[in-house]
Formats: structure tokens, sequence, C-alpha cells
């Protein structure tokens, strides 16, 4: 198949122009960046949506979607360390399957950012609005988006210093999270522990359940591929990238379940404030109502970073786009800073018709937008693999030697899209989740088509 020859790249050579993307973060930058984007909504509100519709079983589906998304995020690090490119998996499936998979694949992946920056901003807002209820949930939501565009109008490593320091906090208090939990388990804190777990059985909504789960699952861990995404920005992109993708899985893997965990050991299944914010639901019933209101504000900045990585990253993806020519010329000029002004324009436009929502329908907005969204985080993890071995089999073919390489290629990237397929399967089965991903797949083969169309004209 052709491949995507024209691409996007940072260079010194563009840095010293002007023109294009410049290297700006450092190494911490981008680590801190991939943690701050997967630690958001998915895990503080998203978490909460799992367990009622999995019960405790919502486990099962976090340890399955933590394994895949390992096995996917080390797949896509052998392609980033060896070819580091802002398109990232759109142009690597350029390279593996033909421009029209580049636009499908990067199309999908830009709106579904849109649609979490917008989850994103809706959820804090939702917090916030809880705590100072004279302002209106949609004049805070229009707060946020205003201040969070002008963040990513600045320079790639005033961003970066910026999300550092905001994502360090998240995994503070998540740890100080884990800690609280298990104290008040043990009976360390002010409330008696719970008397019996898992009153209604471990599996109370059965395997429909835990299928149910999964996609909910599938979104909170979205956003950790934002490294690969990154790194073109990021001096020394190779070393850089491989040790973020070996450190950043396991410890995202880690806050996730060990947060849920402590969830579904304090919270019954069925308990109404998981809809809410099942973490200061838990220090509550913990005793502890101070520092369940003082981190409520933790999680907001949480959401927030979350956000805010989420604008840079689907601003990237839209200028290295325009760049190969799929997307309007504009989303791919920059300033002298190597801002891309447009395409972060353009990625913020929905986090601002999503506070319209908020006006009309302040209570429905965020559980449309965490449903819409867990689907299409599949496509991309199954194109990414797909990219992976037809790539990784041209490479061994010409002899190259890869800086990362995936964990027992070819047998492990095979036996991880089986485990996508599985998910599917049992997604089917359940109708709500049967819409959403029967709608995904209509969208992804409109975007093909599309992309097939524009693609065509470009070559003429």
């Amino acid at each position: 198949m052709p491949a995507d020859s024209s691409s996007a790249s940072v260079t010194p050579e563009t840095a010293q122009s002007g023109a294009g993307l410049k290297v700006g973060m450092k190494p911490r930058h981008l680590v801190m960046m991939s943690l701050g984007s997967a630690i958001g909504a998915g895990l503080f509100v998203g978490s909460g949506a799992g367990v009622q519709a999995a019960g405790p079983a919502v486990l099962i589906s976090y340890v399955v979607a933590g394994l895949i998304v390992i096995f996917v995020m080390r797949a896509l690090g052998e392609l980033v360390a060896a070819d580091p490119n802002p398109g990232a998996f759109s142009h690597y499936a350029g390279r593996a399957m033909g421009p029209a998979a580049a636009f499908a694949v990067g199309a999908l992946w830009w709106v579904q950012l849109c649609l979490v920056v917008a989850a994103e901003a809706t959820a804090a807002a939702q917090i916030a609005a809880n705590y100072i209820p004279a302002i209106p949930q949609w004049v805070i939501a229009l707060a946020i988006m205003v201040i969070f565009t002008a963040i990513n109008l600045t320079t790639s490593g005033s961003f970066g210093e910026f999300e550092f320091w905001f994502s360090l906090i998240k995994v503070a208090f998540v740890t100080l999270f884990l800690v609280l939990g298990a104290a008040y388990l043990f009976g360390w804190t002010p409330a008696e522990p719970p008397a019996a777990v898992f009153t209604d059985g471990f599996m109370p909504t059965g395997l429909p359940g835990v299928a149910a789960g999964l996609l909910v699952v599938a979104f909170a861990f979205g956003g950790i591929e934002i490294v690969a995404v990154a790194a073109a920005e990021t001096a020394d992109p190779s070393r850089s990238v491989t040790q973020a993708i070996k450190t950043i899985v396991w410890r995202i893997l880690f806050l996730y379940i060990g947060s849920v965990a402590v969830i579904v050991l304090v919270l019954d299944w069925n308990d109404e404030r998981l809809t809410e914010s099942p973490f200061v639901a838990v220090l509550n019933t913990a005793g502890l109502p101070v520092i369940a209101s003082l981190l409520a504000a933790v999680i907001v900045i949480a959401l927030l970073s979350s956000m805010n990585a989420n604008i840079y990253g689907a601003s990237r993806m839209a200028f290295s786009m325009s760049e190969r020519r799929m997307l309007p010329a504009g989303l791919g000029s920059t300033t002298k800073r190597g801002v891309p002004v447009a395409a972060v324009l353009a990625t913020s436009a929905f986090g601002f018709v999503a506070v319209a929502l908020n006006y009309f329908w302040a209570a429905e907005v965020l559980g449309v937008l965490l449903n819409i969204v867990g689907s299409t985080l599949i496509v991309t993890w199954v194109v990414t693999l797909v990219s992976q071995i037809i790539i990784r089999r041209r490479a061994e073919a010409a002899g190259e030697e890869l800086p990362l390489k995936m964990w027992l290629f070819p047998w492990l990237s095979y036996a991880t899209l089986a485990g996508i397929a599985m998910i599917i399967i049992l997604g089917l089965t359940v109708e709500s989740v049967r819409t959403q991903i029967l709608g995904t797949l209509v969208f992804s083969a409109a975007l093909y088509g599309i992309g097939y169309l524009v693609t065509r004209k470009r070559r003429a």
C-alpha cells in the first residue's frame, strides 16, 4: 500500500527558521504530561460509572484494559522511538496502510480529544459549582475554557512546565487517597471500617456488567498516548520516549487499580454518590470531611490538568494533519514561538460548545460525553497495533535496528489485538455499548472514505 510520505516534524532547522513546531519540552515534562492527561475525568468521575456498571468486578475491567494499554503503549513506543512525529499513530497508519487510514485515525483521535476536553471542562465545572453555588455551572465552564485555551497559546516549554506541576499535584493527591483509604479499611480513621464488603457478591451484574464497564474503563485510560504526540517537541525524542514508555504505564496501572480497589472496598456498588465524586464519597465515609472538602479542589485541578494536556495533544494532531495536507492549510501555521494558534483554537471550539450545553442541560452533559468517547479509543488501539506489526516487519526485512522493541513480537501484538476483539464482542452483547461500538465503526468508515477523497485530491 502507499505510504504517507509527507509528514510534519520538528527539527533544529525549523526551530532556527521560526517555522513549524519547536523543541521546548524536557523528558520530565513528557512523563508528567502523560500522567496528567490520563488522570482526569475518567478516573475521578468515570470510575464511579464503571463501578455502578460492573460492581466490584470492575476491577477485572481495569486489569484487562490496563494490560492491553501497557502492550499498546509498548507497541506505540517502538514506533515513536524510531520515528518521532507530532502526527503519531496517524503518521504511522499512513506509513503502514496509506494516507486514507492516516486521515481516518487522525481525525477520529482529534474529534475524540475535542470531546474529552469538553468532558473535563464539564466535570471540573460540575464539582466547582457544588462549592460555589452562586456561580452557574456554565459560567465556570466558560472561564475554564478561556483560561486553558490561553495557556495552550504559550510556548511548548512554558506549557510543559505548567503541566508538570499540575500533574505532580494530582499524582500526589491520588497517592494520598490510597494511603487514607487503606487507613480507613484498617480502622485508623475516625469512622468505623465497613463490617462487610461485596455484600451483593463480586459480580452483581454478571459478565454483561463487566463488558459495559470496559468502555468506561477504556476512556479512563485514554490520554496516555499523548506521549507519542509530545515526543516530537522534546529534546532527544528517541531516548525521552523510551524512558517515558518504560515507566508511565506501570505508574498509571498502580494508581488506577489501587484507587478503584479502595472505592469498591469502601462503597456499595449501587451507592448514589458514585455518580458525583467517588473519591470525595470515600473520604467522607472514612470520617474525613475536612480533607474531602480540600481534596475536592485538588480533583478540579486534576481535571483541568488533564484538559490542558488534551488541548495540547489534539492541537498537535490537527497541526500534523494540516502539514500533511489532510486538513486546511491554516491549521498548520505557527507563530514565531512555534505555537499552532489556529489548531489550538479549533481544538478548543467544541469545549465552548459544551459551555452552551452546560447552560441548557448541566446535569446530563458529562454522562453523554463519557459514553461517546470510550469506543473511539479502541479504534486507535487497533490501528496502532496493526501499524506496528506492518512497520516492524518492514524494519526487520531491511535489517534496521530499533531503539525500543515490542515484547515477544509478533505474538504479543497479535494477542493484544485478540484481547481488544474480546472487548468488542462482549460490548456487542450490551445494548448501550453495542450502539457506541457500531456508531464508532460507522463513523470511522465514513472518515476513511473522506480520507480517501481528500488524499486522492492531494495526489492529483
